[in-house]
């Protein structure tokens, strides 16, 4: 009896001595397939900028249409569409008027929305990546936009927002990135192109070499446009930067913003 207890006693104790190597054993293998899969999902990370290279040789191009404006595409608009566009009064590019005429929603610190968040004074945005998610921090008034990887879906009824709900999934090289869910209180661009509530806009982002960010977007928005536009980016890695201060308020900002896009008439 007395050999039976001992032996318990033995065994409990060589099972205690045990279980912190058990314990580590198997803490340690979600951490080695965490590893792995951030190993093979691209990396985005730093801080870009709108490059001001010349798509090709073919003509001049002025600044704005380098770095203020989504591509050269025309977009098709639908009457509706059409008649907003006649009624904007942009504070910047060929069209700008001034500060005190401007209808501009973001001269009053309004939210810029997707896809005019990279067309407003081509700043600078840090991207930022997470298991499950990617997160852009825009130098522009500091605005955050998250992106989620995790495979979730839209919500079904996603509340009407200035940023819209976004979502992302890796195809290969590319962060596919599908956001819903706006407000129709923004322009899509600096030319003062407007937009419903039924905006859908895909982003393909890829890094096309070290220093390389590409951004092919689409807009589908059946109510304000005949077919789905859009346009290519290229943003280029600015190692060694950090992100400013932009603040909305400080109206002088947008007046700096008008003085240059008049001078690259």
């Amino acid at each position: 009896m007395r050999s039976r207890i001992v032996g318990s006693i033995v065994a409990v104790v060589m099972l205690l001595s045990f279980s912190p190597a058990l314990l580590a054993q198997t803490s340690v293998k979600p951490g080695v397939a965490k590893t792995k899969i951030s190993a093979s999902t691209p990396d985005l990370t730093g801080v870009w900028r709108r490059s001001r290279r010349a798509p090709d040789k073919a003509r001049k191009y002025t600044i704005y249409e380098l770095v203020f404006t989504i591509g050269n595409e025309k977009p098709p608009m639908t009457p509706w569409a059409e008649a907003k566009f006649k009624a904007a009064k942009p504070n910047v590019g060929p069209n700008a008027v001034s500060l005190e005429e401007t209808n501009d929603p973001i001269t009053t610190c309004f939210p810029p929305g997707v896809p005019r968040i990279y067309l407003i004074r081509a700043e600078p945005v840090e991207i930022m990546q997470t298991p499950g998610r990617v997160t852009m921090l825009f130098e522009y008034d500091h605005f955050i936009r998250q992106i989620f990887t995790d495979g979730r879906p839209h919500p079904k009824d996603p509340p009407a927002t200035w940023m819209g709900d976004s979502i992302g999934k890796w195809e290969g090289d590319t962060l596919v990135v599908d956001t819903v869910g706006f407000n129709d209180k923004t322009w899509l661009d600096n030319d003062g192109h407007p937009h419903t509530e039924d905006l859908h806009v895909v982003e393909r982002i890829r890094r096309a070499s070290h220093d390389t960010l590409t951004f092919d977007i689409t807009i589908d928005d059946p109510k304000a446009y005949t077919k789905p536009w859009g346009g290519h980016m290229i943003f280029e890695l600015k190692p060694g930067w950090n992100l400013g201060e932009m603040v909305c308020e400080d109206n002088i900002t947008f007046s700096d913003m008008q003085k240059k896009s008049e001078a690259s008439k």
